[in-house]
């Protein structure tokens, strides 16, 4: 069987506690993958899946490694549930992702809801079909609302015949409660050769996102990497941002305005065409963009200003204005 870690680089902590459970047989009821978004926790809930779900039981002394793979590649394997945050829209529960397909902007942030650890509850209720247990996984648990979180207690108390695993950043973002019932296994940032490999590889599902050509082009830039500190899904993120940029007002990465009239006709297209969160993205990228072009801390120190007046909701187009004609 080939190792179904492979494709989960830098992370040899997080490997070595999860190949060793299921070596010695001493497989937690709950485990919590605790560290930054985008470093690899979801890759390894797969992967320690993928190994679980192939283990003999006496339902399938032999399973079929192929089939498993396909399965939970496939999202139907029998004994797995995957459970993300939703968002509640007109008396259905919709996934974060379903809702950026779908174009729908809620007003709230997706949560992990209490009918999802019911959903849960009826799940790990019977037995495995195929592997020797059930599996859970939860992502993002640092959402679940206060009512999911206490029924969760229940379950982590007595799962059965089965092991939940939580996706977290931080340990402070969850219960304690909860946390005190969990295996922690931690995940950290990764060196920038490592983000560099990762990304130029692709090794990941997680690293498909089936960006544009100017996205695949902005995985190699350099501040693209710098900006993601040690994430790949970072670097993910910022490429899409920096794709969905319109291509004249990608100039200003190059070289700041040149006359108090482009200053103020890119403050007003900005203003316009950018909305406050990816103009407030667009100055942690010029930081990056000018150090590496200019090395000028006050130039850094002046867009820092900027970054924080958005922030704190302050006019765009006059913080732009202000910030670009002090540059001319």
């Amino acid at each position: 069987m080939v190792d179904p870690f492979t494709p989960l680089l830098g992370q040899p902590q997080a490997v070595t506690l999860l190949r060793q459970a299921v070596e010695k047989d001493c497989i937690a009821p709950a485990y919590l993958f605790v560290g930054p978004e985008g470093v690899g926790r979801g890759l390894a809930a797969r992967c320690f899946l993928e190994l679980l779900c192939c283990q003999p039981s006496p339902r399938q002394p032999h399973p079929s490694v192929s089939q498993v793979q396909s399965q939970l590649r496939q999202g139907n394997h029998p004994d797995v549930l995957w459970v993300e945050p939703t968002y509640q829209i007109q008396n259905r529960r919709i996934p974060a992702r379903q809702a950026i397909a779908e174009g729908v902007k809620p007003k709230t942030p997706p949560q992990i809801r209490l009918e999802q650890i019911r959903d849960i509850s009826r799940f790990l209720s019977r037995s495995p079909l195929s592997a020797p247990r059930n599996l859970v996984v939860i992502e993002q648990a640092e959402r679940m609302a206060e009512g999911a979180a206490n029924g969760l207690l229940k379950t982590l108390e007595e799962p059965g015949q089965a092991t939940l695993i939580l996706l977290a950043p931080t340990l402070e973002s969850v219960l304690p409660t909860i946390v005190s019932r969990c295996q922690r296994i931690p995940f950290y940032r990764l060196p920038e050769p490592i983000v560099s490999q990762i990304l130029s590889q692709n090794l990941s599902p997680d690293l498909s996102p089936d960006l544009s050509q100017n996205g695949q082009t902005a995985l190699r830039n350099p501040a693209i990497v710098k900006m993601a500190e040690g994430s790949p899904g970072e670097a993910i993120a910022c490429a899409r941002w920096l794709e969905s940029l319109p291509e004249d007002l990608m100039h200003l990465a190059e070289a700041p305005p040149r006359t108090p009239r482009s200053a103020l006709t890119i403050a007003k297209q900005m203003a316009k065409d950018l909305d406050l969160e990816a103009q407030i993205w667009f100055l942690g990228y010029l930081q990056h963009a000018y150090w590496n072009h200019f090395h000028n801390p006050a130039l850094i120190e002046r867009l820092e200003k900027a970054r924080f007046q958005l922030q704190r909701s302050v006019n765009p187009r006059l913080v732009w204005e202000v910030l670009l004609l002090e540059l001319v």
